[in-house]
């Protein structure tokens, strides 16, 4: 049957970059206090004039169509993930089908949170799987740095800038096997009320309500519960052993939650790849980052087995198994 393989990855960080020590000058904290907790060393900072998450998105869609060898008209739909679009409309999708050149496409956003590219990614495939599509241009941007409370060290010491992309292409082989769920009763631990537009209220209060919050305590409980547990029943569901993964590619929000998680699975820790020491949480561009680093370090080879998940706000979460 058809299905959706990627034939190209990219992604864009930009150049400015906050350390943990450069934190410590803002907060009270320290870079061994966030290194401990979090494995975070060092994260990237839009400046929100060059780099938003529109033009972010623009630069690793080019990286990826450039990386998958095609022509931006092949493009029959871009799909974009994010939780901090610069605009409220037009979508990031189809601001990236201005700058690519791929006029006539179908284009729209999806808002999922962290989890953002894998409905990206699934929502694409279900495009090609129908028949609808033949290439489609998947994208996490996200500009966090815009709605972190710079003044909570609890928060601030955990997120990043950038976008990562990746072009799939309609070809005969596995069905796309994945699991999403959603739990809105565990949703207060981990929200953003509003996206700093003009409001008609108190500058103070609207400017509290535009700011990310966070139960870090409540999040990694329910991650290092809930995420071993969906893997295991997408293992069950689509017939493949641990072992036989050669990658658990992971939302990357904290080094902590991620080995936790391969303990409960008991895999080996080194089958786990992470950045996130340099690029801090950067929500639905965590994972497309990653995997654009894998391919361009040789990690990432043909025919690789590959587990990919996420988690976020929602709360959110969910999970696909394919073949590279």
């Amino acid at each position: 049957m058809l299905t959706g393989k990627i034939i190209g990855l990219g992604s864009y960080l930009p150049p400015k970059i906050l350390t943990n020590d450069d934190l410590s000058k803002m907060v009270e904290t320290n870079d061994e206090w966030i290194t401990e907790r979090t494995g975070i060393k060092q994260r990237h900072i839009a400046d929100a004039v060059e780099d938003k998450a529109s033009t972010m998105a623009c630069k690793a869609a080019k990286a990826a169509i450039e990386d998958a060898g095609i022509d931006p008209t092949e493009i029959d739909l871009i799909v974009a993930a994010s939780t901090t679009p610069d605009v409220v409309f037009p979508s990031i999708a189809c601001c990236v089908q201005g700058a690519i050149g791929a006029d006539g496409c179908a284009c729209f956003d999806v808002n999922s949170a962290c989890p953002g590219f894998i409905a990206a990614y699934n929502t694409a495939q279900g495009f090609i799987e129908s028949g609808n599509a033949k290439t489609v241009l998947v994208l996490g941007a996200e500009c966090l740095s815009n709605f972190v409370d710079w003044n909570d060290r609890g928060t601030c010491i955990l997120f990043g800038d950038g976008a990562g992309a990746a072009v799939l292409r309609a070809e005969e082989g596995m069905k796309n096997s994945f699991i999403m769920k959603a739990s809105m009763k565990r949703g207060e631990c981990l929200h953003c009320e509003s996206m700093k537009q003009p409001k008609r209220t108190d500058e103070e209060g609207f400017l509290q309500s535009t700011f990310m919050y966070m139960n870090g305590r409540e999040v990694f409980r329910f991650v290092v519960t809930e995420i071993p547990a969906l893997i295991e029943e997408l293992s069950e569901k689509y017939g493949f052993k641990m072992d036989e993964v050669d990658h658990f590619v992971f939302h990357q929000a904290n080094k902590r939650i991620i080995e936790a998680t391969a303990k409960k699975l008991n895999v080996p820790l080194e089958k786990f790849p992470m950045n996130i020491q340099n690029t801090g949480n950067t929500s639905s561009a965590s994972i497309p980052i990653l995997l654009t680093e894998m391919k361009k370090d040789g990690r990432l080879k043909k025919g690789d087995k590959i587990v990919m998940s996420s988690f976020g706000g929602g709360l959110t979460w969910g999970a696909n198994y394919f073949v590279y």
